[in-house]
């Protein structure tokens, strides 16, 4: 068992770090789609780029997923992550000055491939720096994302009302920048040796993680929670509109209701698995709730609209759950940069195809019944693949029992 040291002794820089990295990160892609009515006022935004800028998270992050463990193996995590930032604060920026839907698309672009990267490193960098404080630094980095995915929506009109559209894209650079400062600092505190003892002595150990049945169910479950957040968050509006009558205000209300249930369970859920291990039972109230909110919307949906996205919105907890699995499922940090990587790019790119789905589901169907019942579908398929995760082990011992030695 890792000993236990006091939180900030020695490692005052690396919370302030995760902390800034966590808000950078889920802030640059909460920061856009508030917006995109005010830009397409100063240049044409058509539906298949709106539809672009919707698919392209998951799409970056599952290319990113897959690119990022070789690149932390040859820069090292701090240095990665320091390239990262800087990336983020150019895309971030040069969204501010863009003057046509193709300049939008492609800063866009840096900016959630700069995301993917701190996606993946973020689980394997907390656990190298506190791997005695798992359950608290996932619910400090987790409950910071959730914080910074409800803020932007809520202030990005009014601040762009009061100045415009390009300072309330571009400010999101700021914390960007502010974040560049504690990452360099940590990447020049660690010793040339040490890095290069990191990457070198590293074997490379993520295409072990295709025959590992524990890699493939956290990445069931990564999928499952994907799929209902970007889904809910392209058109969740649009299907409250259409079967509970809300107006547009009303929409955007409720869905920044279902962002910010995420807050209090991120803030809860690392805690019940670091301390109490019922990964078996989050699953269960993850699976339970998504199908009472959808089932509320189905049967009564202008009926407490309010309490069926409330209850739906609580599959959030998926997400730090799964956070803390990827570090709790792997002893060594070469294998924890691996299974962050294995783990988002695959369940990113699964992802990435419902949000169509649920569409050509309406235009097949003219109703959104069938979208509903797939998303429930998902909300259930997370079950069996958390059960599996569930088992208290770690991908380097499922592959020592299968395959030999680590």
């Amino acid at each position: 068992m890792t000993p236990v040291r006091p939180l900030w002794k020695g490692r005052a820089i690396a919370i302030l770090g995760i902390v800034l990295l966590a808000f950078s990160l889920r802030s640059a892609v909460a920061s856009l789609s508030p917006l995109i009515l005010q830009i397409d006022r100063e240049f044409e935004v058509p539906a298949v780029a709106i539809g672009l800028l919707g698919a392209a998270p998951p799409a970056c992050y599952a290319v990113f997923g897959i690119l990022t463990p070789g690149l932390e193996r040859r820069f090292g995590p701090q240095r990665l992550a320091v390239g990262a930032l800087i990336v983020l604060v150019i895309g971030l920026g040069a969204r501010g000055f863009v003057g046509d839907v193709v300049g939008l698309l492609g800063a866009t672009a840096l900016v959630f491939g700069a995301v993917g990267v701190g996606n993946i490193l973020m689980p394997p960098l907390v656990k190298a720096y506190f791997p005695d404080r798992l359950g608290l630094m996932t619910t400090v980095y987790s409950t910071t994302m959730a914080a910074a995915t409800f803020i932007p929506p809520l202030v990005a009109v009014p601040v762009a009302d009061a100045t415009s559209w390009r300072f309330a894209l571009a400010v999101w650079a700021i914390p960007a920048v502010v974040a560049v400062v504690p990452w360099t600092a940590l990447a020049v505190r660690s010793r040339a040796e040490d890095a290069g003892a990191l990457v070198d002595q590293r074997p490379p150990v993520l295409g072990r993680l295709f025959r590992l049945p524990l890699a493939w169910a956290i990445t069931g479950a990564f999928a499952a929670s994907a799929t209902l957040a970007y889904s809910s968050f392209m058109w969740l509006p649009t299907i409250l509109h259409d079967i509970a009558g809300a107006s547009a205000a009303q929409a955007g209300a409720l869905l920044s209701l279902f962002a910010a249930i995420g807050l209090p369970v991120s803030l809860v859920v690392p805690t019940l698995i670091a301390r109490f291990h019922l990964v078996r039972t989050l699953f269960v109230v993850a699976a339970a709730v998504g199908v009472i909110g959808i089932g509320g919307l189905l049967i009564a949906p202008a009926t407490a609209t309010w309490l069926w996205v409330s209850i739906f919105g609580v599959t959030a907890l998926l997400f730090p759950l799964v956070l803390t699995l990827l570090g709790m499922r792997a002893r060594t940090h070469g294998a924890a940069v691996a299974l962050s990587g294995f783990v988002q790019s695959i369940g990113y790119a699964i992802a990435a195809f419902f949000p169509i789905m649920i569409g050509l589901l309406h235009d097949a169907t003219g109703e959104w019944t069938a979208s509903l019942c797939v998303l429930a579908g998902v909300a259930v398929a997370a079950l069996p693949a958390g059960l599996v995760a569930a088992r208290r082990s770690t991908v380097e011992a499922e592959w020592e029992r299968r395959h030999g030695s680590w």
